[in-house]
């Protein structure tokens, strides 16, 4: 890193700059520590993540709060049954040269062309318009016309889901599901938090949130995170988490192989390192240990689990399911 002279000092600069960025969000945001804390994980490991909360909890005000202190553009979508794929990622419009009045075809784009993008109820669109969204989510560009137009990094996707009302909506597929890192659960505030949420929120001071890291030093520390050293411990330990979701292999457990319907994926194992290894650079930590590990995985697991009729029937989630796993 340019900045830095070696890795080591990188690190610990990282370290300093989560907890300036942690003190600057809390200017705005009350409460909600885990969320933040996995978010910035996320972001820092180039995941992207699944918000799922009921309406009201300040999920776009977090997510523009978090741009505002990075320094980072930030647009949403709202989703819509109407969307269409052009309404994200753009669209070509014909227009006339006013010298030689000849015609041509200009690409106007759309607001997927942001560093941060909140796709708001990501589960109320048709599967062709978040099929959009998503392959530009893996493949970091936009194909117009046989044209590519490359996303700018850093490039995050944050996309929520609304657990009530369902109707009317287009659940997200497994396949799809697994293209986003975390899977992150906004709950209510407690009421001492709820308190100070009104107290700040029924006056006219708006807080000034301060920049905290430029664009390029969050590209920085994104290539730092996977230049973190592993133990071959960790690793496994990562691995036979993810292998004993499989009810299919013989490490699974007999207390869970009723409760699942479906496994995770390779993803998951390679999630819970790169989580594991920002969540170690955020502590201090120069390499990650089995602690890191199981911090992150329920919100790399709990959307990569289908849980039987079996596990419904009795009201186990698979946060549960994970919970006994680990």
């Amino acid at each position: 890193m340019q900045k830095y002279k070696t890795e080591v000092e990188a690190a610990d600069a990282l370290a300093g700059k989560y907890q300036e960025l942690k003190q600057e969000i809390a200017k705005v945001i009350i409460g909600q520590e885990q969320v933040i804390d996995e978010l910035l994980v996320a972001l820092f490991c180039k995941g992207h993540t699944l918000l799922v909360g009921v309406p009201g909890l300040a999920k776009t005000l977090l997510i523009s709060t978090i741009a505002e202190a990075l320094d980072l553009s930030f647009s949403r979508i709202q989703f819509t049954p109407d969307l269409m794929p052009s309404d994200i990622v753009g669209t070509e419009i014909l227009e006339i040269d006013e010298e030689t009045s000849k015609k041509y075809f200009k690409f106007v784009r759309g607001p997927i062309f942001a560093n941060i993008l909140l796709a708001d109820e990501i589960n109320r669109t048709p599967p062709k318009t978040q099929a959009a969204l998503l392959e530009a989510m893996q493949e970091k560009k936009v194909t117009i016309a046989g044209i590519d137009h490359v996303l700018e990094p850093p490039f995050f996707v944050l996309a929520t889901q609304n657990p009530i009302e369902q109707e009317g909506t287009y659940p997200l597929p497994e396949a799809q599901l697994d293209r986003f890192m975390f899977n992150i659960t906004v709950g209510y505030p407690t009421i001492e938090e709820e308190i100070e949420i009104v107290k700040r929120t029924t006056t006219n001071e708006v807080p000034t949130v301060n920049t905290v890291l430029e664009r390029e030093d969050i590209i920085a520390f994104q290539n730092l995170v996977r230049q973190v050293p592993v133990p071959d411990n960790v690793v496994s330990h990562a691995v036979n988490l993810v292998n004993r979701t499989r009810i299919t292999t013989p490490h699974a457990p007999e207390s869970v192989k009723e409760l699942i319907s479906w496994g995770a994926g390779p993803r998951a194992s390679q999630y819970l390192i790169l989580g594991a290894k920002a969540k170690a650079l955020l502590k201090g930590k120069y390499s990650p240990d089995i602690e890191e590990v199981n911090e992150v995985a329920t919100a790399v697991l709990r959307h990569r689990i289908v849980p039987s009729f079996t596990a419904e029937a009795e009201g186990i989630t698979a946060d549960d399911i994970v919970h006994k796993l680990m």
